[in-house]
């Protein structure tokens, strides 16, 4: 369409940009909002984030910036596609008792930034799932930058559609039941390389 405005491509910034008002830069940077918006590392939602940067660096795929409108979180030079959900015991608002550990499975329609079309079709879009635990139960500790305090499961989606096809949540002791690789961080690579070259003799 003539009329159709195409994806922006973003570039990543470095927090020094200053914010502008008549003309003039104000004394308010960027690297201030990115203080104000992102520093409770706890919270669920930033949480999820900051476990998606984690594991991209762990696999070498860091891009430019994150896009959170893909139906999947990363995708490896070698194509296989990644999706990373994060869970936590302990949460930046009072708890009476610590979280229950699950993480959402749920098969979704597709949705590509850049046509801005969903897909007809409701499936899981990733072929390996990465699971990562925030295995930290002392509120005065918790430390999400301590990738020591951090554990993660790997686990092709094949197996999750065989044994929960349409499950749309899944517990740790399910979970666990499923034999993922289970890994610290400087583990996740050669457990995503293993299972990646899994998933290509089964298909070979």
């Amino acid at each position: 369409m003539a009329d159709a405005l195409p994806q922006l491509q973003m570039r990543r910034k470095l927090g020094s940009e200053r914010f502008r008002h008549n003309d003039k830069d104000l004394d308010l940077t960027l690297l201030d909002f990115w203080r104000w918006y992102a520093s409770d590392l706890v919270d669920n939602t930033k949480r999820g984030i900051l476990a998606e940067f984690i594991v991209a660096n762990a696999l070498g795929c860091l891009n430019e910036v994150c896009n959170l409108g893909d139906a999947y979180d990363l995708e490896l030079t070698t194509g296989e596609k990644i999706e990373i959900k994060s869970a936590a015991y302990v949460q930046s608002w009072y708890q009476k008792k610590h979280s229950p550990i699950g993480f959402n499975i749920r098969p979704t329609r597709g949705w590509k930034a850049s046509t801005g079309q969903m897909e007809d079709e409701t499936k899981r879009q990733a072929d390996i799932y990465i699971f990562c635990l925030l295995n930290h139960k002392d509120k005065e500790s918790i430390d999400p930058l301590n990738l020591d305090q951090w554990e993660f499961y790997i686990l092709s989606a094949s197996v999750l559609n065989q044994a929960c096809p349409t499950q749309g949540r899944i517990g740790l002791t399910s979970l666990e039941r499923l034999n993922p690789l289970k890994a610290s961080y400087a583990e996740i690579r050669p457990c995503v390389e293993k299972v990646a070259q899994s998933l290509k003799k089964t298909v070979g």
